[in-house]
């Protein structure tokens, strides 16, 4: 059963096959059998408009008019319009059996994205045999392990054991190790259950319930970054790298096997090829677009340069077919995030928090969600984690920000924080001027086509305006609606913090401290957004798992510091006695 979301309740309907993706046609006499069918068009909207979805709708718009089309082999589109032209209902009918397959309504007639349809995202990735053991995957590594406590030997069980032979040396089992960390994790894991819903295209569950989650993260990430919440068990890892690096490699080898075989291209990582095909011939980056991806224009120019060398490599057929250049972009993204966790971790505590932190991303089912869709959302990640990289140079982390802005426009909510970085205060005058400077310059140089070929004007229109004005059922603000003076109140306390965050909390920062600082920030914005999808979280993903290990006296890290802002971050592991060469 699927529950079809409409503006302000949730419709039950039924679906049992998925629709052709053959184009609608219209059939203007209702007494003509089309060549191939067996009904006419007349007997398809008599059938349609029994079901019981479309009778309780056109109650509410007696005035609404049918519309029949065929739509691919064997299959009829039956729709209802206002008017004003707005299409209210959908239903679907196979033409041999004559049985209604699918019935629509509210926001699931314009987004079939909401359908819950197989293979739309994530492709096989959906299978619960594939998706909860990667879940387990993600946690087990930092589960702690029981362990046995010797006996006092003065103990009465101690003289019981030393009477018992092979006992004698034996306690009881201790579970101790576990802390809030541990919750935290299993939150990451939580949106999970939204997802469930939306793949049943359930809105009316999978909206709301994403929100829970990403407001415990924000809460988190706030706590941590003040040094509050800090449990006094670290998380540690219960197997030694090597064993992590093995494990790893598998799934890399796997993630990347499912993109080429088993996933699609979406239309944002269609988009990327687009772009980058209009570069290498140097024409308009933003408006007439492709009829079959004309809103595709949306981004900024860094996702579509992003997108550059591997159009030249694996070139595009003009059309939106398998697209090899829309794979291996969103392969080469997810892997050089993992390398760029690496790395980062690496600088912050030592090698072995960057496996730790490299393998969380192979294993985090969500990461390879947007792997399976193709997305170019794994790009915003990495030009974040590149400019936490080089948090210790103004100009450097200036220069990646830009990137990161220019690619997706939400990172500029942390211009402010990653101008003070990890100083004790906020840079003023001549101290800004280098990350000021390699911002602007390089916001120049990515902007330099756009703004050189007349077409600035289109590019703030398409872009900016757009996701403005952009309507989605795919946030509470867009799924219940008269929430706009409440979702105008969390933009309002994003700039806020986004702005209060680059002043407080005092004293020399840490990376870590950084990164869950702008972790809070990017939650926040996402919070805000009228079209938020699961996509998005892989924007702070990789910042909440540095801050989650990054930010304790963790034996992982061998930190000798009692938190954030303090401890040696390059000091190598303790608890884990492997070093990664």
């Amino acid at each position: 059963m699927f529950a079809g979301a409409a503006p302000a309740k949730v419709v039950t309907v039924t679906k049992t096959v998925t629709v052709s993706s053959g184009s609608p046609v219209l059939i203007a006499s209702p007494t003509e059998r089309p060549a191939g069918f067996d009904m006419t068009a007349g007997q398809a909207e008599r059938i349609a408009a029994r079901v019981p979805l479309v009778i309780s709708t056109l109650k509410h718009y007696p005035t609404a008019y049918p519309a029949t089309y065929t739509k691919g082999g064997g299959q009829w589109q039956v729709s209802w319009f206002t008017r004003k032209g707005k299409e209210l209902i959908q239903v679907y009918i196979e033409d041999v059996t004559r049985k209604v397959t699918e019935a629509w309504t509210g926001f699931q007639v314009a987004w079939t994205m909401a359908r819950g349809y197989s293979g739309s995202f994530g492709h096989n990735l959906n299978h619960p045999w594939v998706w909860l053991p990667l879940c387990v995957l993600f946690l087990a590594p930092f589960l702690p392990l029981p362990r046995r406590r010797a006996r006092h030997p003065a103990s009465p069980e101690s003289a019981w054991g030393k009477s018992s032979g092979s006992r004698r040396r034996r306690g009881r089992w201790s579970w101790s190790g576990w802390s809030l960390l541990h919750l935290d994790l299993l939150m990451l894991l939580g949106f999970s259950i939204s997802l469930a819903y939306f793949n049943n295209a359930n809105l009316g569950l999978s909206v709301p319930l994403a929100y829970p989650f990403l407001v415990y993260l924000l809460v988190r990430m706030v706590a941590l970054a003040f040094g509050r919440g800090r449990p006094r068990t670290p998380l540690t890892l219960n197997v030694s790298a090597y064993v992590l690096i093995v494990v790893m490699s598998a799934l890399i080898g796997f993630r990347t096997y499912s993109n080429i075989k088993d996933s699609g291209v979406i239309d944002v990582g269609y988009a990327g090829v687009i772009g980058a095909d209009r570069i290498l011939h140097g024409e308009k980056l933003y408006g007439t677009w492709p009829i079959s991806n004309p809103t595709g224009d949306t981004y900024g120019p860094v996702n579509y340069y992003a997108y550059v060398p591997f159009r030249a490599i694996f070139g595009w057929s003009g059309s939106w077919d398998s697209l090899p250049a829309g794979h291996a972009a969103a392969i080469g993204f997810d892997i050089l995030t993992l390398l760029g966790l690496f790395l980062l971790g690496r600088r912050v505590r030592g090698p072995t928090f960057g496996v730790a932190l490299a393998y969380s991303w192979a294993a985090y089912p969500f990461t390879f969600y947007v792997l399976q869709s193709s997305s170019n959302d794994s790009l915003v990640a990495l030009l974040v984690v590149l400019a936490l990289l080089a948090l210790s140079s103004r100009p450097m982390r200036g220069v990646f920000l830009a990137l990161a802005t220019f690619a997706k426009f939400t990172s500029a909510a942390l211009g402010p924080l990653f101008l003070r970085g990890t100083d004790e205060r906020v840079p003023l005058g001549r101290r800004a001027l280098p990350f000021v400077f390699a911002f602007a310059l390089t916001s120049f140089a990515v902007m330099a086509q756009v703004i050189f070929q007349g077409d600035f004007h289109r590019f703030w229109e398409d872009t900016i305006v757009r996701q403005i004005d952009r309507t989605s059922p795919f946030s509470i603000w867009g799924l219940w609606g008269g929430l706009s003076f409440e979702q105008h109140m969390v933009e309002g306390i994003t700039v806020a913090l986004a702005v209060a965050f680059a002043f407080f909390p005092r004293g020399q920062r840490t990376i870590t401290q950084v990164a869950a600082l702008a972790a809070a920030i990017t939650i926040l914005f996402q919070c805000s957004l009228t079209h938020w999808f699961y996509l998005y979280i892989v924007w702070f993903f990789p910042l909440v798992m540095v801050a989650l290990i990054g930010c304790e006296p963790a034996r992982l890290m061998g930190a000798p510091g009692p938190g954030p802002g303090a401890g040696d971050e390059s000091a190598p592991a303790r608890e884990v006695q492997v070093a990664v060469p």
